[in-house]
């Protein structure tokens, strides 16, 4: 039975609407990290912007907090779905592309996260999309660009070698002066000693898209390269994945400011992989479902360790060692000093104080609390996850 391209088009929306209630769920199940607080109720930039006017608009929680990037998350999946139309030719593909795209796992996290990183892929997306549509730059989305995010350093740059390859001396001379702009504004840190941070970066790369995936994504970009398939997504993932991995030789970098605008080769990848495939007689194309197969398994462990994390503590023995243990234990504290009728704590910890302000526990002098071990204390506040303690703490009334 031959699937219809709206039957695609009506799974496509389902999945959509199936993973935005789970990572609604996700975002209510977080609690405020403290670069998460201090972009509430300290900073003075993008992301104070958007959390703060979702906060005025839907309350003080979590889902407020988190909803501007789910929506930009939503937004960059149906641009990356307008931008495949017709990419591929078979919309099996499409979909297959898509549903890629939509459950990368550095995407989810990007998704439920305050930071940038979901902000500018949504952006780039919407560049290409509207060079793709009208075959021209857009250089009021450019000058945007300088004032939204430094990463943007590296799309400059991207759009500077791609200049070069189309001979388009204004788009070359519009890229560089906004690539040193945004040097000058921003600034760039070029400090360090070599110490090894360039397998951090693979790695932190492997998680994003999960190990085996990122592989074949890395072969896609050398082999559509040497190929001379050079699109504008090609020079803008090979621009920012290869500066990420130099810089790394010198310092630890913020992968934040590069994995934007590697993903969104993905597509690339996808076509480049089908077309290996295809070429190949049946009989010779088992090896290839094998592979798939594999790295179809790890994306599912990657992306339900990135959904539903919280059980992997029942195995740690050392708690903070999980990668969302600081996305935890706040909330629940928050409410168990509100449950005890405390509404007003100070602390050694001032991470602490700050992310609990949050939670509406103002700071004050009555109450101390500390989530560092104390011999005398009035109050004990255990936080327990899946029947396993994994921080305790502290109360004592002044």
């Amino acid at each position: 039975m031959r699937i219809t391209d709206n039957t695609y088009k009506f799974l496509f929306f389902i999945l959509l609407f199936i993973v935005l209630s789970i990572l609604v769920y996700t975002a209510n199940d977080l609690s405020i990290s403290y670069k998460e607080a201090l972009n509430v109720f300290v900073n003075n930039s993008l992301l104070s912007l958007l959390t703060n006017s979702s906060i005025y608009l839907f309350g003080q929680n979590d889902i407020a907090l988190r909803l501007p990037f789910l929506i930009f998350y939503f937004l960059s999946i149906i641009l990356m779905y307008k931008i495949t139309d017709k990419f591929f030719t078979k919309q099996s593909d499409r979909f297959i592309s898509i549903v890629l795209f939509m459950l990368l796992p550095g995407l989810l996290s990007a998704s439920v996260l305050v930071n940038s990183a979901i902000v500018v892929t949504f952006l780039t997306l919407l560049y290409i999309f509207y060079y793709q549509s009208v075959g021209k730059h857009s250089y009021i989305l450019l000058l945007l660009f300088l004032f939204v995010d430094n990463s943007f350093a590296i799309f400059f740059l991207a759009l500077f070698f791609y200049s070069l390859r189309k001979k388009d001396k204004y788009l070359l001379c519009t890229s560089l002066i906004l690539f040193a702009l945004s040097m000058g504004i921003y600034g760039f840190d070029t400090g360090g000693k070599p110490r090894g941070f360039l397998v951090d970066t693979f790695a932190i790369y492997a998680s994003i898209f999960s190990p085996l995936l990122f592989i074949y994504f890395f072969y896609s970009l050398y082999r559509n390269g040497i190929k001379k398939d050079r699109t504008l997504s090609w020079y803008i993932a090979i621009t920012s994945l290869v500066f990420s991995l130099l810089l790394s030789f010198r310092q630890r970098i913020y992968i934040e400011d590069y994995a934007p605008f590697v993903v969104i080769y993905l597509p690339y990848m996808v076509k480049s992989f089908f077309h290996a495939i295809r070429i190949r007689l049946p009989q010779f194309r088992y090896r290839h479902f094998y592979a798939v197969s594999l790295v179809l398994f790890i994306l599912f462990i990657n992306i339900s360790l990135t959904i539903l994390n919280k059980p992997l503590y029942a195995f740690l023995e050392n708690p903070q060692k999980h990668f969302i243990y600081k996305y935890d234990i706040v909330k629940e504290l928050a409410q168990e000093l509100k449950a005890n009728n405390i509404n007003e704590v100070y602390s050694d910890q001032l991470d602490l104080i700050l992310r609990l302000k949050f939670y509406e526990i103002d700071e004050g002098t009555k109450y101390f609390v500390t989530t560092k071990k104390l011999y005398y204390y009035d109050l004990l506040i255990p936080i327990t996850y899946y029947g396993k303690t994994i921080a305790t703490a502290y109360i004592i009334k002044k």
